[in-house]
């Protein structure tokens, strides 16, 4: 039965449900959306799906998607998009921080990241849907923490995309990235009121 408090969402033929606390598609959702091209039989991972935009479409022409997020209102809202969406026998859906979850061996073909990137000083989380874009004093809590983990589960040829703000520095995780053997470069951009958001492309050299 479909809650009646899911606030409908459209990209393409797509239609998503947002439930109640978890993270609705905005300009960075769609960012990556417009610039997301999967090749058959890849493997796919979004963190932090939220309501599964990113792992639904990629799922259209992927082998297999896992979409992992820690709010366990999005892992609900991803599995009744999926199956609205006719994916779900192509989508794993797993609760957990990051990469947590996983195996070491556990590798993909392209790895997303909606990352929680703004900067909040004096940082205090009173819901669910608070972790999808609070990236601690410099924004760049989470950030960091994923480019220390994703490469260990990234294939030899695979890529990784990233989306920040300019507020938490692009140059920092072209940084971050070029230290572990990837470069690194802005796919697209969009200018929203004070601030930037970024598309980061990662690939290792």
């Amino acid at each position: 039965m479909e809650r009646s408090y899911g606030k409908k969402v459209f990209f393409d033929d797509f239609t998503f449900t947002v439930f109640s606390d978890v993270y609705e598609p905005t300009e960075d959702s769609f960012l990556i959306a417009e610039n997301l091209e999967v090749n058959p039989n890849e493997d796919v991972i979004d963190v932090g799906a939220g309501c599964g935009i990113l792992s639904i479409i990629s799922a259209e022409k992927a082998r297999k998607v896992v979409a992992i997020d820690v709010n366990p209102n999005a892992v609900k809202c991803i599995k009744y998009n999926a199956v609205a969406n006719g994916v779900f026998d192509k989508i794993e859906v797993i609760q957990g921080d990051l990469f947590g979850p996983l195996r070491e061996e556990v590798l993909f073909d392209l790895i997303l990241f909606n990352a929680p990137y703004l900067p909040i000083k004096n940082e205090s989380l009173n819901s669910w849907v608070d972790y999808a874009w609070s990236g601690g004093a410099t924004g760049r809590r989470v950030i960091s923490l994923f480019i220390t983990d994703a490469p260990k589960h990234l294939k030899r040829d695979g890529r990784i995309l990233l989306v920040q703000s300019t507020l938490s520095s692009i140059e920092k995780t072209i940084e971050q990235f070029t230290k572990r053997g990837f470069k690194t470069v802005v796919v697209d951009e969009k200018k929203v009121a004070f601030e930037t958001i970024s598309l980061l492309s990662a690939r290792r050299r």
